[in-house]
């Protein structure tokens, strides 16, 4: 069983390194690690970063000529995973590699496709209450449009089987890939379980990227694929 990683990247030289150094310290047994950076036009030392660690074993290295946005970059890696599974990390360390572990034993204990881990239902630090009252009314949102009951629609932490993933049409660019790819499965038929995850959200001054405006967008993502694919 191999578990392909993707890490979108965008401006993270301040922690990019650290977070693909916990993510190569995690054990998984009976679980092969791939890592898959994915360099959006980075401004900063982001880029030079990936090439570095693009040369140890069980890393690939994308480069976006043009910054595109997180949900882009996502489907650039999609094209070039070789793992069973797929779970996307985000480059800060707002989430901990180390919970993987939970999210691939409630898949196996309860053999579904796909496993949400959700910051709702465990320890979560969210540093803008605008955030937290965003997330929770997308969710709502998700659950009332597709007869629900999820807690954290917009969690990073989605760990998917990549022969589910990838035959699914994904549009997105930037932050609507969240509830893009979830409305999809949902319309699939999947199951999503949720684990209970913890989460140290980041503010604006340290790298937090995503905005009341995209929150927006992601209702309106919602709505969307409701009613087209």
């Amino acid at each position: 069983m191999k578990l392909s990683i993707i890490i979108p990247v965008y401006n993270e030289e301040a922690t990019l390194a650290q977070i693909v150094q916990k993510v190569r310290e995690v054990q998984l047994e009976g679980v092969e690690k791939e890592i898959v950076l994915v360099d959006d036009c980075s401004r900063d030392r982001s880029r030079e970063i990936i090439e570095q660690e693009a040369r140890v074993p069980g890393t690939l290295a994308v480069y976006h000529s043009v910054n595109q946005g997180k949900g882009a970059a996502i489907r650039s890696a999609l094209q070039v995973i070789t793992g069973d599974l797929m779970i996307i990390q985000d480059a800060d360390l707002e989430y901990d590699p180390q919970e993987y572990r939970l999210l691939l034993e409630a898949k196996r204990n309860a053999g579904v496709r796909v496993v949400y881990g959700s910051r709702f239902k465990g320890q979560g630090d969210w540093k803008h209450f605008s955030h937290w009252l965003g997330n929770k009314g997308l969710t709502l949102l998700t659950n009332i449009l597709y007869g629900v009951s999820l807690s954290d629609m917009e969690t990073c932490y989605k760990l998917v089987d990549a022969e589910v993933i990838k035959p699914i049409p994904l549009h997105s660019r930037r932050f609507e890939f969240e509830p893009e790819i979830t409305a999809k499965l949902l319309k699939r038929g999947l199951r999503i379980l949720e684990v209970p995850i913890t989460y140290k959200g980041r503010k604006f001054e340290e790298g937090k990227k995503i905005t009341w405006r995209d929150g927006f967008i992601a209702a309106w993502t919602l709505i969307k694929y409701r009613f087209t694919d």
